[in-house]
């Protein structure tokens, strides 16, 4: 067990141009981020994921009984409304900042851990798992090489929180995976605990965690044998291989799951005839649906999150309908959205229903209540789900981040760090707490000096 701790960088005083580049959703964000950040075995380029393909469509409601998100140009708040306020002036700061080695990945989902994947300066293994103390600054390595290296294979991804870590292990030449989850010990983590596996006819899981428990969704591979099977989203508590099936979705699910603190926001398909995105909230303890929303027939977003208004989600394409919610960018409610989904009395419990899901009876009146409300929409390209730092929204804009407060209609640009790379500062965090973490890897050489290459932690809290 390594521990590492880093010291506040130095800064250089010329600005490094930005460049703009789309950085894909869900387990695409993954593979991509990293294969920019330094590369996998047997990969040798960077896929770039374009605007998105426009969906067409002659109306945003369907007749077969399903209610849409429907929201007029007129109930829409733009971000190109509010006054921009100075860097200087931001509401947000940077109270800790980590040195960790250049390429590191960092994921955070709530105040206390995030977790990292740290490159090591051999081939093999590619990566090492860290966990990272926000309150400290400290990061120890908790997994030296993958559980199954000897079979060749690799860290993949991971997710991590207070109570424990959930990580995807691969040997991408046999296109095999295995899920692994462990608790949260005095030395870092406990016993690792086998929880799925597959192979080249399931996509590589997507992770999330929330409370005590590890998530992961498993989609069949479009030209896979399994291309006809169910979406699942599964989990299992830290320190158990009791795997549990928590929501079922007749197709693909739209994008990864996402950890939002005491839930997870999953995006199934509605169950109903046609193609229908669900954005669904699940008690991250109990299992339950507590929220879902339907957008309008084959939209499909990105990324998808949770506000105290209600959910987030965002598209990196532009529709030709839906009125209001159909450019790309980050929406989410303007105001709070009462939760009515159980108003009729019919919402089902996800984790101990035989279907795993909710009926669109019991959803329509929800997604009703969220076309009632005005919206906001930052009307930017986006790269990330955004995250909540006390009472501030923080949102990814092209390479920087933006603290918004959406009651004085004000955003306030984050500068980004000088020296990093093209993608600027990435928007860690996905919860609603009193931080918020980003990193950006740096690379410059000051003049007269010695190159500096590190990746640049920063946790962000009210100012």
């Amino acid at each position: 067990m390594r521990v590492r701790k880093g010291a506040a960088p130095h800064r250089r005083a010329a600005e490094v141009p930005a460049r703009e580049i789309t950085l894909p959703g869900g387990r695409e964000l993954t593979l991509t981020r990293r294969h920019f950040l330094y590369g996998v075995a047997g990969v040798t380029a960077l896929a770039l994921m374009g605007a998105g393909a426009a969906y067409g469509a002659s109306q945003s409601r369907d007749s077969d009984g399903t209610a849409t998100l429907s929201v007029p140009e007129s109930s829409v708040v733009s971000s190109n409304d509010f006054e921009s306020v100075k860097d200087a002036d931001a509401p947000v700061v940077a109270n800790t900042t980590i040195k960790l080695p250049y390429g590191s990945l960092v994921w955070a989902c709530d105040d206390d851990i995030a977790a990292c994947l740290l490159p090591t300066e051999t081939g093999k293994p590619l990566v090492e798992m860290g966990l990272l103390n926000l309150k400290s600054g400290k990061c120890v390595t908790v997994l030296e090489h993958a559980i199954a290296e000897e079979e060749g294979f690799e860290i993949y991804d991971v997710r991590a929180n207070a109570a424990g870590a959930i990580w995807t292990e691969a040997d991408i030449l046999d296109g095999v995976w295995r899920v692994y989850a462990a608790a949260r010990s005095k030395k870092g983590l406990g016993e690792a605990k086998l929880l799925d596996e597959g192979d080249v006819n399931w996509e590589m899981p997507t992770l999330a965690c929330s409370g005590d428990y590890g998530y992961w969704q498993r989609l069949p591979q479009l030209d896979g044998n399994a291309r006809v099977e169910d979406s699942l989203l599964k989990r299992a508590a830290f320190g158990t291989d009791a795997a549990e099936v928590v929501y079922e979705s007749q197709g693909r699910m739209a994008c990864a799951p996402t950890s939002c603190g005491d839930a997870i926001i999953a995006t199934p398909r509605a169950r109903t005839s046609g193609t229908y995105y669900q954005m669904t909230r699940i008690d991250g303890t109990t299992g339950a649906v507590t929220d879902a929303c339907v957008l309008p027939s084959s939209m499909k977003p990105m990324e998808c999150s949770w506000a105290p208004n209600g959910f987030t989600f965002v598209f990196d394409g532009i529709y030709s309908y839906g009125d209001g919610i159909a450019n790309l960018g980050t929406y989410l409610p303007y105001e709070p959205v009462a939760n009515a989904l159980a108003s009729d009395g019919e919402t089902e419990n996800a984790s101990t229903d035989a279907q795993h899901s909710v009926s669109i009876e019991a959803v329509n009146p929800a997604t009703r209540a969220y076309s009632q409300v005005p919206w906001f929409h930052f009307a930017r390209e986006p790269r990330s789900a955004p995250s909540w730092c006390g009472n501030w929204l923080m949102i990814r804009s092209q390479t920087n981040l933006c603290a918004i407060d959406l009651a004085g209609r004000r955003v306030f640009p984050l500068a980004a760090e000088n020296g990093a790379n093209d993608y600027g500062d990435f928007l860690a965090s996905t919860h609603l707490g009193k931080r918020a973490v980003s990193f950006s890897n740096i690379d410059y050489t000051p003049i007269g000096g010695e190159q500096e290459k590190y990746c640049l932690v920063k946790v962000w809290e009210e100012a």
